[in-house]
């Protein structure tokens, strides 16, 4: 049939160009919490002194990602992508130096003021490349960048730990940086797909006042899931190597290279439940079904799994508990885009997907400084780590019943339009 939506010509290798983006941006997180025992070796860090070091990193990240999400609202995504990967590049090289623990804080701030919009930024490009029933499958990839940035980084980015510094991992990142931003250069473009409501007139543009998006149920129940979710994902880019050099006795090389196995175990979920919702979305199944219950029946189910990590007998078994807990609800990171696209009008969505991804990402300035606490003032480090994980799975527990209670895209759909607003457009929206 010729009325079946389709994405623009050129949509998918734009999707393989911020895939490649997403990766670089996750390998930046990643390294830190990959270098935790030599960093905290050279640098005589306490455990509370590494949490605030993985803290660092968020303290700008919320407050970047909102004011470039308001900027992207006018501005071409094409333009502050380039800008945000020349950030992240520059800012790697000063770690070849000698390094202080300050210049390291101050160095992971910056870099968390660059990364700050990246997602948000990068979903809110590509949905201008794709309609809104077949979105499921590209954010899926997208969002995989983070697990295929660690896959892909984290062996090679290991190896030069060991067998050079971790000094020489930060370079490499800087270089990968620099070369996506010559690719994108020469191949990125700006998609033009507007989501256009039928009844909206010529020359008219349809606004919601930001205070009903933002306590609208489904988005706020939505970020609550988020948020517990990527509480564990921080604790994962922070603490999960230590976890496994210092708390279970794994080598460096061991242990760093075990630090993939959260990242493929989520990457099968976020596809597969991309894929799942996409499919049933376009079978006629609600949003709430296909997006909402989905995604946060898993973030319960690892919540209720989470706990038993301090009971497994062996380190095998404490591993294996510990990445299907924190990893299988992974696919609320796909859905909350999709969830808050559905509900808000075209020229606000990429304000509202970087607001939202801000308020999920708080969890990250929170989480590592919290788990350094409990490492300090446990009774063995072991013991820390393992009461963590416990907290860590109470509030996906509690964040997972929210979104099952109160994500109901149709129903708040219906409510917000009674909010709707026409306005004629003052200036063209190029975002």
């Amino acid at each position: 049939m010729t009325d079946q939506p389709q994405p623009l010509k050129g949509a998918w290798g734009m999707t393989a160009l911020l895939l490649l983006f997403m990766l670089i941006n996750f390998a930046d997180k990643v390294v830190v919490g990959l270098a935790a025992h030599p960093i905290m070796a050279e640098l005589k860090l306490s455990p509370e002194q590494f949490g605030l070091l993985g803290s660092s990193f968020f303290f700008l990240f919320a407050i970047s990602g909102i004011v470039v999400g308001f900027i992207t609202n006018r501005v071409q995504t094409r333009r502050t992508l380039l800008v945000m990967a020349i950030i992240w590049s520059v800012v790697q090289f000063p770690m070849l130096g000698t390094v202080t623990f300050e210049m390291l804080i101050a160095c992971r701030i910056i870099l968390g003021a660059g990364e700050g919009p990246a997602a948000p930024v990068a979903l809110h490009s590509i949905y201008k490349w794709f309609p809104d029933q077949l979105r499921g499958v590209p954010t899926a990839i997208i969002a995989q960048g983070s697990a295929l940035g660690v896959i892909i980084a984290v062996p090679t980015l290991n190896w030069i730990i060991v067998n050079y510094s971790w000094h020489w991992a930060f370079g490499a990142l800087g270089v990968a940086g620099l070369a996506w931003v010559v690719l994108w250069l020469i191949f990125g473009r700006e998609g033009t797909l507007v989501d256009q409501p039928a009844h909206v007139g010529e020359g008219m543009v349809e606004r919601v006042p930001y205070r009903r998006l933002l306590t609208c149920p489904s988005i706020v129940a939505t970020c609550c899931a988020g948020f517990a979710s990527y509480w564990g994902l921080a604790l994962g880019l922070t603490w999960f190597t230590s976890y496994l050099v210092d708390g279970l006795g794994y080598s460096q090389t061991v242990g760093g290279n075990l630090t993939i196995l959260p990242w493929i175990f989520g990457m099968c979920v976020v596809l597969t439940g991309g894929w799942l919702s996409q499919r049933l979305k376009k079978a006629g199944v609600s949003s709430r079904l296909s997006r909402g219950v989905l995604a946060a029946s898993t973030v319960a189910l690892g919540g209720c799994i989470l706990p038993f990590v301090g009971s497994m007998p062996t380190p095998g078994l404490k591993v294996a508990v510990l990445v299907v807990g924190a990893a299988i609800g992974s696919s609320i990171f796909v859905v909350t885009p999709m969830i808050v696209s559905e509900l808000t009008p075209q020229p606000q969505r990429a304000a509202m997907l970087a607001i939202t991804s801000s308020i999920i990402t708080l969890a990250g300035v929170i989480a590592p400084l919290a788990m350094g606490a409990v490492i300090q003032n446990a009774s063995s480090p072991v013991a820390g780590y393992e009461q963590s994980y416990v907290i860590l799975g109470g509030l996906l527990l509690a964040g997972g019943i929210i979104g099952l209670l109160f994500i109901r895209p149709e129903a708040d759909r219906a409510r917000l339009a009674a909010h709707t607003v026409m306005l004629p457009v003052a200036v063209p929206a190029r975002a």
